[in-house]
């Protein structure tokens, strides 16, 4: 949940309580209602995997479909939360596949079933930097080239912090044949500005840029008009395949 702290702050402990319950629940029964698995709650976030402890070949995909229900989700309840004189909620979800060791960790005392390992890890990085791209979904590229039946929007190729290996990032805007025809375009214009930028034309991907974000005020245009200027001015290696590193959480 975004501005968390802030909402935290607004409320009493019994009206928060309340906001997370009411919240939750519809969330959670859309994380089941696509063979998810609760991995756990912790205050503002919700945890979940795929394909434990039932095998689910279709993981990917129902991963993926979960969160854009979710987002779908969250606008339905802003004017359910608003006559019960709750905040406005909004949220980010980070999203990767991979390989991870799952099962009853913790101590002789307590344990919990739950997941480990770095694909685990990469989920959580996604999740934080969709506030840096202004983005609501942010998957990792594994998941992107093993789904299918979405429209997705490639979004950068990154290294995140404490990583050496650059990953492509996308996000997933829509089923296809949901998506209105004007956002098909306005994702044809991106995909041709970032080309543009990958062609190091500065100057026309700078352009475009600005084009779009007069359009649609995206966060992802914005994050690509403040970078240009800087590119511009540094003196590339030939083998530049336009990664960003991220040098924060």
């Amino acid at each position: 949940i975004r501005s968390f702290t802030t909402i935290s702050e607004s409320l009493t402990a019994k009206e928060l309580k309340r906001l997370l319950n009411n919240y939750f629940t519809p969330i959670t029964k859309e994380i089941f209602d696509q063979h998810g698995t609760i991995d756990k709650y912790v205050g503002d976030m919700v945890m979940a995997f795929w394909g434990a402890p039932v095998d689910d070949d279709n993981h990917r995909n129902n991963a993926v479909l979960a969160a854009i229900n979710m987002q779908i989700i969250t606008e339905e309840l802003k004017a359910e939360f608003k006559e019960m004189g709750l905040p406005e909620v909004n949220i980010g979800v980070g999203l990767n596949t991979g390989f991870m060791n799952v099962g009853d960790m913790g101590s002789s005392y307590r344990r919990s079933y739950t997941v480990l390992g770095d694909a685990v890890n990469l989920g959580s990085r996604l999740e934080s930097i969709t506030k840096f791209y202004g983005s609501k979904i942010l998957i990792g590229e594994d998941t992107f080239d093993h789904s299918n039946g979405f429209v997705c929007r490639f979004v950068d190729r990154i290294q995140v912090k404490g990583k050496d290996t650059a990953i492509r990032v996308y996000e997933p805007i829509g089923v296809e044949g949901d998506v209105p025809q004007d956002e098909l375009a306005e994702l044809e214009e991106y995909n041709q500005a970032y080309q543009l930028h990958l062609d190091r034309k500065w100057d026309e991907a700078l352009a475009a840029f600005n084009v779009l974000f007069e359009k649609t005020p995206l966060g992802v245009y914005s994050v690509y008009i403040e970078r240009l200027p800087h590119l511009k001015e540094q003196i590339l290696p030939d083998d530049w395949d336009g990664t960003f590193r991220h040098t924060t959480k």
